[in-house]
C-alpha cells in the first residue's frame, strides 16, 4: 500500500486531498464532517472583515456533466464570528487552513493575523474569486499587487502563507512567481474560471449577478495547465485545484507538479463520502504504477515531456 502522507513545505497532511475553500466549510460541523470522511486537511470558507450576505438568488447553475457556475458573492459571517467554527473543527483534531479575502494588502494582513491566532496551520489568500467586486481577481491579477499583498501577510503572521491564484489572466504562472517573491510558502492553482449562462426565455443571465465562476470537470485541463506552468517557474510547492472528481484526476495533478490537491465541486454532487473513495482509488492506482508514495509521483510528467 502506497504512503499517501504528503508535505507541502513545512505543512504535513495525512493524504493529498484537501477540502477546498467555499464548498463545505461554512461551519465547524461541516469542517469536522469532511475531516471525519477522510480529507487530508480542510480549508475554511473565505472570511472577510465584516459579515457579508452575498448575492441574491439564483446563485448557482448546475450542469450534469461538467460542473457548476456560481456567483455566491463571498457570503460569510465575518472574522469576529468565524473563529468559533475553527475552534470546533480543531477540537476534533482536524488540520485546518484558514482562508481570507480582502480589498488591499493592509486588510489582508489584518485578517490573516486574526485568523492565524485561531490555531490554523496556514493561511490561504483568496486572490482569485472571479465575481466579487473589489476582491479576488480584481486585486489578484497584477503580479505587483500579489507580491505586495503576500509580503504584507507574511510579515503579519507566523504560519505558512498560501496564495491562491486566478486562471482569469494571461499568465497565472507570473502571479505564482510574484507570490514566491513576496514570501509565500506555497501557491494553490486555480480558482474558478469566469463564465456566463443566459436564460433565452427570460432574455437575461441565469445568475442574478450575471457573471459567475465555473468549477468542476470542465476546468480540469485549465487547472492542470496552470499547475504545469507554475511548477516549472517556482521553487515553492504547488497545490492543484480544479475539476478533481476521481483518483485519476488527482494523479494527473500530482504528475503535473502538485504536491496536494483541493477538492470542491465533487463534494457538492457526491457528498463528503467522496474523500474516502478518492483515498482508496489513489492508493490503488499508485500501487498499480509501482509508486511507493504519493510524493514519488509529483512532477514526473515533466521528465517524460522533454
Amino acid at each position: 500500500m502506497a504512503d499517501l502522507a504528503v508535505r507541502v513545505g513545512s505543512l504535513a497532511f495525512r493524504n493529498p486531498f484537501l477540502l477546498a475553500s467555499g464548498v463545505w466549510g461554512e461551519s465547524g460541523d461541516s469542517l469536522v464532517g469532511a475531516w471525519a470522511a477522510g480529507a487530508g486537511g480542510v480549508i475554511t470558507k473565505s472570511i472577510g472583515s465584516l459579515p457579508r450576505a452575498g448575492y441574491p438568488n439564483p446563485t448557482v447553475e448546475q450542469y450534469s456533466t461538467w460542473g457548476l457556475l456560481n456567483a455566491m458573492g463571498l457570503p460569510n459571517p465575518g472574522i469576529d464570528e468565524y473563529p468559533r467554527e475553527i475552534a470546533a473543527a480543531r477540537e476534533h483534531g482536524a488540520t485546518v487552513i484558514g482562508s481570507v479575502f480582502a480589498g488591499d494588502a493592509e486588510e489582508f494582513a489584518r485578517l490573516a493575523h486574526r485568523i492565524a491566532e485561531t490555531g490554523v496551520v496556514a493561511v490561504e489568500l483568496n486572490l482569485s474569486c472571479p465575481h466579487a467586486e473589489g476582491y479576488g481577481t480584481e486585486v489578484g491579477s497584477d503580479p505587483k499587487d500579489v507580491e505586495e499583498i503576500v509580503r504584507a501577510v507574511v510579515q503579519a503572521v507566523r504560519v505558512p502563507v498560501i496564495a491562491k491564484v486566478t486562471p482569469n489572466t494571461s499568465d497565472a504562472a507570473a502571479l505564482a512567481v510574484a507570490a514566491e517573491n513576496g514570501g509565500a510558502a506555497a501557491v494553490s492553482a486555480i480558482n474558478t474560471v469566469r463564465g456566463l449562462a443566459i436564460d433565452t426565455t427570460l432574455h437575461r443571465p441565469v445568475l442574478a449577478h450575471g457573471l459567475g465562476g465555473l468549477s468542476g470537470p470542465a476546468i480540469k485541463p485549465v487547472g492542470l495547465a496552470c499547475v504545469w506552468q507554475i511548477y516549472e517557474r517556482v521553487r515553492i510547492p504547488v497545490i492543484g485545484v480544479g475539476g478533481i472528481s476521481t483518483a485519476e484526476d488527482a494523479l494527473e495533478y500530482l504528475m503535473a507538479g502538485a504536491r496536494a490537491v483541493e477538492v470542491g465541486t465533487v463534494v457538492t454532487t457526491q457528498g463528503i463520502g467522496v474523500f474516502s473513495r478518492l483515498v482508496e482509488g489513489l492508493n490503488r492506482r499508485l500501487d498499480e504504477l509501482g509508486y511507493a508514495s504519493a510524493s514519488a509521483a509529483v512532477g514526473v510528467a515533466h521528465g517524460a515531456s522533454t
